[in-house]
């Protein structure tokens, strides 16, 4: 079944009014080349990340390396933008995995009385230590592996969520609505799904675009203190670390991955804040 016409009219409404601002248009702009970027060149290039040239090593930036080389001759660009993918996975699945984790938490804690408290003392207890921190003692229970850094980093990032989805719902749930869906016998269950859920969407989304960014900064710096992501996985983290060495001699080695992450984590950050300021009622009326 397709849309309606009214569906396609309504989105573009959204959208206009999303990107009215041109900063919040220039973040998407930007997050949609880095994804498209990172996605498209797996297809069209066979170039190997990892190829070493030691009698290129420490190139600056020219005509033939646009962002130079490493301490063992790789080409940096070459390595950022396939590096790209894996930053990029490591902020979705750890956003997906904190929402989706957080938002059952938040939920059952909200909605039902009883669970509130034990389940708000684990999650106070979470957020009592540093997310880096957190992370660090993580990643070295699990071991240090690609999917265990995603895996430490949903935990440290749950809790975010669960506050702010329990809040939401402490509110909901005393709403006219719901009292409505009780007395007429409708179960539990359907009220969480269809009444109570649908209306926590404007704050999940928020939380999406903030999380995905604090991932990819928190891996970035899980790798810079040697925890994170093994080497040979050239994410933007490793990349630095791997290179910090040389930074005095070759400061292209740390700077090219670094403006990557600042930019691309600044404008998920940016596109947070024009998807709060739309969806927030009472930002709407101040506005």
């Amino acid at each position: 079944m397709n849309p309606s016409p009214s569906f396609w009219h309504r989105l573009r409404a959204v959208l206009r009014r999303l990107f009215a601002r041109k900063v919040v248009l220039a973040a998407a702009i930007v997050i949609a080349l880095v994804a498209g970027i990172a996605v498209i060149f797996h297809w069209v290039s066979d170039a190997d990340p990892n190829a070493l040239s030691i009698s290129e090593r420490l190139y600056a930036p020219s005509s033939t390396h646009w962002a130079g080389t490493d301490e063992l001759g790789r080409d940096v660009l070459l390595r950022i933008v396939h590096g790209a993918r894996y930053s990029l996975l490591i902020g979705l699945v750890t956003a997906a995995g904190a929402v989706l984790l957080g938002t059952l938490l938040g939920m059952f804690a909200g909605f039902f009385r009883k669970l509130d408290a034990p389940l708000m003392r684990v999650v106070d207890a979470m957020m009592s230590f540093p997310d880096i921190l957190l992370g660090i003692a993580l990643v070295s229970i699990l071991g240090v592996s690609l999917w265990n850094v995603m895996l430490a980093l949903v935990i440290v990032y749950t809790p975010r969520v669960a506050r702010v989805v329990r809040a939401t719902t402490l509110v909901l749930r005393e709403l006219l609505f719901v009292d409505a869906a009780r007395a007429l016998g409708v179960r539990t269950h359907l009220i969480l799904w269809r009444h109570i859920l649908p209306n926590l969407m404007s704050p999940i989304l928020v939380q999406v675009t903030f999380i995905f960014a604090y991932a990819i900064l928190a891996e970035a710096g899980l790798s810079f203190l040697g925890v994170g992501v093994p080497p040979d996985i050239p994410t933007w983290g490793t990349m630095i670390a791997g290179s910090l060495d040389y930074a005095d001699k070759a400061f292209w080695t740390i700077f090219a991955p670094g403006v990557a992450i600042v930019l691309t984590a600044l404008s998920l950050q940016l596109l947070g804040d024009g998807v709060r300021d739309r969806l927030d009622p009472k930002l709407k009326k101040k506005s």
